[in-house]
């Protein structure tokens, strides 16, 4: 099989981590990197061997490659031009999330992937983990019975410069849709609304609102509570949170960290107690994937030999970054925001 021909476009930290993960593959080459600094994009090129061309405008390298994907690693606020600029040269698009800066954008970047007959898909490297997927399978067999309370939290002190130490919403925006998917993706279900309170704590080293308390309604009739925060010195949780998800029978736990196992309500007669008895059931479920980015690279790129959309595609994803802004619209103004709006 031919290799695809790949642009690579940013050449920042986040690039790092696609590049160890994409350039072992044998179905790909890397055939341009593009920086607005070019500089940037040489030393990526000298960093990783690579003795591809380096460019600063995104469609003259896929033009003078002929590239057919390319890789958008750029910044939020650069992904809407970066994607229709590939799209319409014939690109497939793979992103780092998030998706777009708003979902004006995200909803005209789904209509010029479908008017172009490319495919573009967003990174969201959390869901390819065996304890994820053992999670949702307790969650979605049954095992707990039906879902009515999902919980996760995420703690962790995280000294980052940048942009992030600047931006007005650094959890929010850059790093909670990585848990708001999670929360999709375990769930099987969507959001219908939220409620957000963001601020930003004693001691933040950030100038936005580093933590955040957000409660979505979800689209089976469950509630989703997440809390956050990125300046929280001590006791850290895991990057893929700490998850509790009540059920009509039982609670699965994932602490982000071991196996995930849930207790549920044990068998046999229990109606005259006040606490019943539990089961602590194990979860069976094996996944043997690759892990996070290159295990969301190997499906990005069978969908695309195989022609179908790929787990990550962004008529999905749209609804995980939906969740993000509408958060953001909520904290912003006080309000319950309704999100049946927001994918249509």
């Amino acid at each position: 099989m031919e290799k695809f021909k790949v642009v690579a476009v940013g050449c920042g930290h986040i690039a790092n981590e696609w590049m160890k993960m994409a350039l072992p593959r044998t179905d790909m080459e890397i055939v341009a990197l593009v920086d607005i600094r070019k500089e940037s994009a040489n030393a990526m090129a000298e960093r990783y061997a690579l003795t591809c061309p380096t460019f600063t405008d995104v469609a003259e390298a896929i033009e003078q490659t002929n590239a057919n994907v390319l890789f958008d690693l750029t910044i939020p606020a650069s992904h809407f031009g970066v994607c229709t600029t590939a799209l319409q040269l014939g690109c497939n698009v793979f992103s780092e999330k998030p998706m777009a800066a708003t979902m004006e954008e995200a909803r005209e970047m789904i209509r010029q992937m479908e008017q172009s007959g490319r495919f573009y898909s967003v990174m969201q490297n959390r869901r390819y983990d065996p304890n994820i997927r053992a999670f949702r399978n307790l969650v979605q067999s049954g095992t707990i019975g039906a879902p009515g309370y999902i919980g996760a939290e995420f703690f962790i002190g995280a000294h980052f410069d940048g942009f992030r130490a600047v931006m007005d919403s650094p959890l929010v925006l850059d790093m909670a849709i990585h848990t708001f998917d999670q929360a999709r993706f375990i769930s099987g279900a969507d959001p219908v609304s939220v409620y957000c309170h963001e601020f930003n704590p004693p001691g933040s080293w950030y100038k936005g609102n580093a933590s955040a308390v957000c409660i979505f309604e979800m689209s089976d009739g469950s509630v989703f509570c997440y809390q956050g925060s990125w300046c929280a010195e001590g006791a850290p949780t895991s990057w893929e949170a700490s998850w509790r998800v009540t059920g009509e029978q039982g609670t699965a736990i994932w602490d982000g960290h071991k196996s995930p196992y849930a207790e549920i309500v044990s068998p046999g007669e229990q109606e005259d107690k006040f606490i019943r008895d539990y089961t602590r059931v194990e979860s069976d479920y094996i996944w043997e994937g690759n892990l996070g980015h290159a295990g969301c690279l190997d499906e990005m790129f069978a969908a695309l030999k195989e022609g179908r959309p790929a787990e990550t595609d962004c008529r999905d994803n749209i609804k995980s970054i939906a969740m993000v802004l509408g958060a953001v619209e909520s904290s912003r103004t006080g309000l319950k925001i309704d999100l049946k709006n927001y994918t249509n």
